[in-house]
Parts: structure tokens; sequence; C-alpha cells
């Protein structure tokens, strides 16, 4: 079964780093760069938890007691659902703008109105914890002044210590902004 949100940039699997934006349909939503590990690992261990209380409910329903099955089921289908949700936190770009896509809330800004794309040097949450430590960022800087979440830091669960692969999806998120920005 195929899953979209989770491929990557081709420019990056073909080793041509020097393609910006190798995508012919630049009207869907992508994420620029692949899930990290730790995101990946928490998924998979959220995917193992639900296989665990789906058995469980099989277990429970031959037992005689559909209600407790029933909960079961409910409870692994939530666990999968965070699960996929987790898999597609992270920052996605299209023609129409950028978006920060996170666990519970989703916003978008468009390529008009934000003035630019850029990395900075800032205090970043590690792997989205409260604990801030001195880190990138990459930042949409609106027309308007409105504050923006920082879309990405190598922080986070895709990028923590792996500089390399932040400053490539950074790059390729600011190729984007500029592409669309000016023209």
């Amino acid at each position: 079964m195929p899953l979209p949100f989770l491929t990557a940039d081709r420019a990056f699997d073909a080793g041509a780093e020097d393609i910006a934006l190798p995508f012919d349909d630049h009207d869907s939503w992508r994420r620029p760069y692949r899930p990290g590990p730790w995101r990946v690992v928490a998924a998979a261990a959220l995917l193992l938890l639900a296989s665990f209380v789906l058995l469980a409910a099989m277990i429970i329903s031959l037992a005689g007691s559909l209600s407790g099955a029933s909960a079961c089921l409910v409870v692994a289908g939530l666990t999968i659902a965070c699960a996929l949700r987790l898999l597609r936190v992270g920052a996605w770009v299209s023609r129409h703008g950028v978006r920060r896509v996170g666990f519970f809330r989703t916003s978008t800004v468009p390529w008009e109105r934000a003035a630019s794309v850029r990395t900075v040097q800032q205090p970043v949450r590690w792997l989205g914890l409260p604990r801030t430590v001195q880190g990138q960022a990459l930042v949409v800087v609106r027309r308007g002044g409105e504050p923006l979440a920082p879309l990405v830091t190598d922080h986070n669960a895709d990028f923590l210590a792996r500089a390399e692969a932040f400053e490539r999806a950074a790059d390729t998120i600011e190729a984007w902004g500029e592409q669309y920005l000016t023209g």
C-alpha cells in the first residue's frame, strides 16, 4: 500500500542536489524531506501497541464480552490514527503556499502572504518537549508580521542529530519560497 506522505524528494534519492523543485505537479502538497528516525520509531511503537490492543480485542471477544472488545477496538483505532497523524507532522509545500502540519493543528500561509522563508538561530524545542536548546529554525515571515511557529528545527523529531538533512530540507523549502515569492 503506497503511503504518499512518506515519499521524499526525488532529487535527494537520485543524488541530483542541484534541482530544488523536481516535481512536475507543483499543485499537490509535498513534504520535501523524509520523516526522521525519531518520528518513525514513535509511529512504529504506536502501531505495535495497536496490534497488541487488537489481539486483546480478539481474545476478549472470544471470551464473550463484546463491550470490552468494542472498547479495545476503539482504543486500537485511535492509536492507529495517532500513529498516522504523527507521520504527517512537518512542513509541506506547494504552489499555493507553505503548510505547517502539527499533531493537533495545521496552519497554511499562502505565498502571497509570506514575505520570506529563512533559517534563523534561536532557542528551539528539543523533540517538541518544553525544554529549549539553541538551534536553527526555518521560519516563515508573514507580510502582516503575524508570528508563525517554526516550520522545522534542527532539534525536532525529523532532524535531531541530522544536521545535513536539516540543511538540505531548509534549502529546499527556501527554494520553493524563492520560486513562488518572486514570481
